[in-house]
């Protein structure tokens, strides 16, 4: 008879709230259980994950970076990338990845997030690694970010195999400017990999409800009615700026998110590359030249300098060597060094200088040929995009009761700052961040802003996400948010033919901001012409300080600033049963789905027949 341990057995009758930080640079997972008590019985552990390390060597770690790493055939031993739950794994993620990658930097995908994001790509087309030759095996963003969380979804049940991830309460984060394509991907890919009851949530959100959780219930100490908290996120791969004001509601503290920025191309690869191209113009003075494979694996070099210098303050440079190819290895090896004075310079000084509230980002004129790539951020200046941000969101707080901006305010004056994302563990950069936000708001006369304590800059959104799903069933406290910005289709005029003049578009409103998870928005009144049985586009706005639009509004006219285009949709709807080109009344109906995305239908007039536009669906797929 088999002895089956009691303990054991109620355990597996109890589901998990689990969270899951796909993070640009790191994946990391958080789980709590789901139980009965009060909410001070909330405990939660994040999973030590098993992963490579090396060829043969299996180590657990807290986070999984966010690498692929494309081996050629010969290059590993057979049996050498064993896993606790398959002897042959599909792709190599984790540190085994970005170890070798950091050798052979051609055969490594990175970034794989960014480019989810990126509207001028197919996500399903094998496009990585960027600049590989043609013997290296690219995958697609989207095939990337399964691969992520197919190791998750495993490893998870290597340590729960009685609890399988996809019978868990999973939310997912994503950045809080991810658009309404790159969200759908994400919530396919988790699908893919039968994930599919995962929800999304905001990173910045994530952050927020990690600190409060974290503060055991010291969070009403440190806020207080009408604050107004600047969530800052530096990852990786981008910059994630958010608004959230404190508010009262029947004599408790709540949050409401009021603000998002623009998707920032621009965290801690950026500043890598940069020192690497500082080391990489030193050594040009000194008549040494680098070839660009050596440049990417200097970059990573950069990165691991980087961390030593900032954690170690006795530590006034640190050694870099740059490996060669050909018969003498050892003897052609180039060796420098990356001192403190640079680091301060490049990054202290290049990414957070001292500038103006009044300043905005500096945009260039761009060539008219450029190498495929993402879409950088052109100013490197964070502190400059966080201005532009803060002055864009001046009147973002006008409508919440308790917060009050002066009148002659040439920005929203935040009142806390909470960090989140590996750059700003290092203390130059956070103490340069806080100084520059506070010298505009005494500028203005206000207060300082506090930097709230206690936040896990690393584990912190994984965390949030989990407590998030604590939050769902009805315990902790939630942060009212919706979408993150208003959401416009184009309709094309019916004008007639007018030599030189493209028809005029009128931007319609069909998600307002703050429209809220499992709702729908319909526009039975409105009647409009769906053309079906051959290709058309549709055109897509997104507004992040139209706040008063409501789903229904018209806009004849809108400034760059006011209004974002989206990624065109190229498509063919289904006849059914009509006749190709032809022209079908309809009315539009919208919803924010449980998971977080935007749909939209259109509902014909006559027979009630219905067609759903994707918005998963990116240009050239």
């Amino acid at each position: 008879m088999n002895f089956v341990d009691p303990q054991v057995s109620a355990l597996n009758n109890k589901r998990f709230s689990v969270g899951i930080d796909l993070g640009t640079t790191h994946c990391v997972l958080s789980s709590a259980l789901i139980t009965e008590g009060a909410d001070d019985e909330f405990q939660q552990e994040v999973l030590a994950i098993p992963q490579l390390f090396s060829p043969g060597l299996v180590e657990n770690s807290y986070q999984l970076p966010s690498f692929i790493y494309q081996a050629h055939p010969s290059e590993l031993a057979e049996g050498s990338t064993s896993l606790p739950w398959t002897t042959q794994p599909h792709y190599l993620v984790g540190e085994i990845a970005r170890n070798l990658g950091s050798k052979s930097p051609i055969r490594l995908v990175a970034s794989a997030k960014s480019w989810l994001c990126h509207s001028g790509v197919d996500c399903k087309a094998a496009i990585l690694p960027a600049e590989a030759p043609e013997e290296v095996q690219r995958v697609s963003p989207f095939q990337a970010t399964t691969a992520y969380l197919a190791h998750l979804r495993d490893a998870w049940l290597s340590c729960h195999p009685d609890a399988p991830l996809e019978n868990q309460d999973l939310v997912i984060t994503v950045p809080a400017s991810f658009d309404p394509a790159a969200r759908d991907l994400t919530v396919e890919a988790a699908r893919s990999v039968g994930l599919g009851q995962a929800i999304l949530l905001e990173e910045p959100q994530a952050a927020l409800y990690s600190w409060i959780e974290k503060s055991q219930g010291d969070w009403r100490k440190q806020v207080n009615c009408g604050d107004v908290i600047l969530v800052i996120d530096v990852g990786g791969g981008t910059t994630d700026l958010s608004l959230i004001a404190v508010t009262e509601d029947q004599g408790n503290l709540t949050f409401t998110r009021i603000a998002v920025g623009d998707h920032i191309l621009l965290g801690g690869d950026n500043m890598d590359l940069a020192l690497a191209y500082t080391i990489k113009v030193k050594l040009d003075q000194e008549g040494k030249r680098i070839e660009p494979w050596q440049l990417q694996a200097l970059t990573h070099s950069c990165r691991d300098a980087k961390e030593k210098l900032f954690t170690n303050a006795d530590l006034e440079s640190v050694p870099l060597v740059i490996a060669s190819r050909g018969s003498s290895f050892m003897a052609g090896n180039i060796r420098t060094e990356l001192t403190r004075a640079e680091l301060n310079n490049v990054l202290v000084e290049g990414f957070f200088p001292w500038v103006a509230s009044t300043d905005r980002p500096i945009s260039r004129p761009r060539t008219g040929l450029r190498t495929a790539g993402l879409p950088y951020a052109q100013d490197a200046a964070i502190t400059r995009h966080l201005a532009g941000f803060l002055s864009k969101q001046a009147f973002a707080a006008q409508e919440i009761s308790g917060v009050n901006l002066p009148e002659n305010a040439n920005f929203i004056h935040p009142t806390a700052v909470l960090f989140n994302g590996g750059v700003l563990k290092a203390e130059p950069l956070a103490e340069r961040l806080m100084s520059v936000l506070n010298s505009w708001l005494d500028a203005e006369q206000a207060p300082q802003a506090r930097l709230l304590s206690g936040a896990d800059l690393d584990l912190a959104v994984a965390r949030g996400a989990a407590y998030y799903g604590h939050v769902r069933q009805g315990k902790g406290v939630r942060i009212k948010g919706g979408t993150a910005a208003a959401y416009y289709v184009g309709i094309e005029s019916a004008m007639p033919a007018v030599p030189g003049f493209a028809p005029e578009v009128v931007a319609l409103c069909v998600a307002q901001f703050g429209m809220e998870e499992g709702t729908r928005a319909e526009l039975p009144n409105d009647e409009f012409g769906l053309v079906v049985g051959e290709p058309v586009r549709f055109r897509f706005f997104a507004s992040t300080t139209r706040r008063e639009d409501k789903v229904g509004t018209r806009l004849e006219y809108w400034s760059n600033d006011e209004l974002n285009e989206l990624t065109e949709l190229d498509i063919t709807l289904p006849e059914a049963g009509r006749s190709a080109g032809m022209v079908v009344p309809v009315h539009l109906c919208s919803a924010i789905s449980e998971v977080g995305t935007l749909e939209l239908q259109a509902i014909s007039k006559q027979d009630q027949s219905q067609w759903k536009i994707e918005f998963d669906v990116r240009a050239g797929e």
